[in-house]
């Protein structure tokens, strides 16, 4: 455990001084939408004008709170080439909830990351960005969650989107607390242990090493509250081996890719098979059922989402055909061409955080139209690869 001791100055209790090395870090636990951490943070900076200030941000959230159009920079084709639009999407939905409570505390949230970067900067002090990349943080949440628990969790953000719940700068005081906080990590590791494990422990273990490795003598990290036990916890350990392997993606599981392939294997085997034991005829009548049932689902989830024509009669075309590849989805294919066909303007992108609060908004937004036309002709073609599938391999055995 880390050595703690009371620094020169009398800070509040978020203040923790850990000695590492003989070097001496302060290390101050936040609220992300608290006018009081924003405070805080401004006041330890300018009084101690450290040798480096450690904030617990990546590359991508940093640039995102210091750029005001981070807008410009958004390359949604690249986005949904890389297949990352879930990504994004879940990104989004975190940043939404947080804007609102925020909003209720006239704070944005962030704010206190943004003002140790600018407090630092006015005494040109380093900073040390020391979070893992936000994109392999969620896609290592979402890798190691199972298949019930990823729909437990999505509907929990989305329901987030429309609590209506007030708090107050005394509740975020309360839920500072650090037995208030042990209880919440409690919680989440109960209900959901495998993503409390991605979110915070591994988390923990990236920051107090990039803390570690940060050039100075005395140092300032500002990191939220809910990491600070953690930080303490592994700061005088050597977790360093440890970090290339939690700051990757696990690789698909083999059973998974064995199944990625094998469904549409089964099916086109058994097209063939049909045609061979029962005619080329009965073959093409399987294989237009197949196409219908896939074309049909996901075309009617395109028209559901609002979607442009052409999205629609592309959703309709690519299910057949990305249902039996692993590769890419239908959602994929549909996102694209609706990126292409009804491309977002600069203002949907600006209050993409408000529209989301409202389910006229996920329409009335183009950008966020991108994501339901991924979601639903999706789930269409899901449907489709089941129904199709099933058919077939019943029309095979009788």
């Amino acid at each position: 455990m880390a050595n703690e001791s009371f620094p020169a100055v009398d800070y509040p209790a978020d203040v923790h001084t850990l000695t590492y090395d003989k070097r001496t870090i302060l290390l101050i636990g936040t609220a992300h939408i608290s006018q009081e951490s924003v405070d805080l943070v401004n006041e330890v900076i300018s009084h101690e004008k450290p040798d480096c200030v450690c904030i617990e941000l990546d590359e991508k959230r940093y640039k995102a709170l210091t750029q005001k159009k981070k807008w410009q920079s958004l390359d949604l084709k690249q986005i949904i080439k890389n297949k990352q639009l879930s990504t994004l999407m879940v990104n989004l939905l975190m940043a939404s909830y947080q804007k609102k409570l925020g909003e209720q505390l006239g704070v944005k949230p962030g704010a206190e990351l943004l003002s140790a970067t600018r407090a630092a900067e006015a005494h040109n002090i380093p900073i040390a960005l020391c979070d893992r990349d936000v994109r392999i943080t969620l896609r290592r949440a979402w890798k190691s969650t199972s298949f019930f628990k990823k729909g437990y969790l999505l509907a929990t953000l989305f329901a987030s989107l429309f609590d209506s719940t007030e708090i107050s700068e005394e509740k975020l005081a309360e839920m500072k607390q650090k037995d208030v906080l042990s209880d919440l990590m409690d919680e989440m590791g109960n209900a959901l242990p495998d993503v409390k494990r991605v979110l915070i422990d591994e988390r923990d273990i990236y920051l107090s090493e990039k803390i570690k490795a940060a050039r100075g003598e005395r140092l300032v990290a500002v990191v939220g509250a809910g990491h600070v036990a953690g930080i303490m916890k592994f700061f005088q350990e050597d977790r360093s081996a440890e970090l290339d392997e939690i700051s990757t993606i696990p690789p698909i599981s083999k059973m998974w890719k064995c199944i990625g392939w094998g469904i549409p294997t089964l099916i086109i085997g058994s097209l063939v098979t049909i045609g061979f034991q029962k005619g080329i005829a009965d073959a093409g009548a399987n294989l237009l059922y197949w196409i219908l049932a896939n074309g049909i689902p996901s075309a009617i989830g395109g028209i559901l989402a609002y979607a442009n024509p052409l999205t629609v009669i592309g959703a309709f075309a690519a299910a057949p055909i990305t249902s039996l590849t692993p590769v890419i989805g239908a959602g994929y294919v549909a996102a694209f061409i609706q990126v292409m066909r009804t491309p977002p303007v600069v203002k949907e992108f600006e209050t993409v955080g408000d529209d989301m609060s409202s389910l006229t908004g996920w329409w009335k937004n183009k950008l966020l139209r991108v994501f339901l036309v991924f979601l639903f002709t999706g789930l269409g073609s899901a449907i489709g690869t089941y129904v199709g599938g099933y058919e077939i391999i019943k029309n095979l055995i009788n």
